[in-house]
Order: structure tokens, then sequence, then C-alpha cells
């Protein structure tokens, strides 16, 4: 019976690692809401909506464009 909880332990902390390894590379940051890693385009979906690219938009343009501009200037924080 020991032996049987150490095993279902020893599991349930092989998943949880897992899971956390999973969640903690796929780009999802709701810790800190101020940085999005998406190298290759993805989904800009939490981002603000006039921080947002548009769709086939290259970042590095629109970088410099929000960058022109006053009210969007701000946006520049979501794409370090």
């Amino acid at each position: 019976m020991n032996k049987k909880i150490i095993l279902y332990g020893v599991l349930f902390i092989i998943l949880a690692i897992l899971a956390f390894a999973t969640f903690s590379k796929s780009g999802i940051n709701t810790a800190t809401g101020n940085s999005i890693n998406n190298a290759g385009g993805g989904d800009y979906s939490g981002l603000p909506e006039k921080c947002r690219p548009p769709q086939g938009q290259d970042i590095q343009s629109w970088k410099e464009h929000l960058g022109h501009h006053e009210e969007t200037r701000d946006c520049l924080n979501y794409f370090k």
C-alpha cells in the first residue's frame, strides 16, 4: 500500500512539472501582462485593440509605426 501512495505521488509531481513547463513556454504571460514573446507571429488577441498588428503586418514595421504616434507609444512595452 505504501508503495502505491509513493508511486502516485511521484506521478503527480511529474505531471505537475510537465504542465508547468508547457504553460510557461507557450507565450502566456498573465503574471506581468506587459510582455509578449511571439517569434514568428501568433496570437495577439491578449493585447489592447490599438496595439494589435494588422493581419500579415511585419512586427518590426508595426513597432516602428507604433513608436511614431504618441497615443500608441506605450504599446511598445508589449513587444519587448
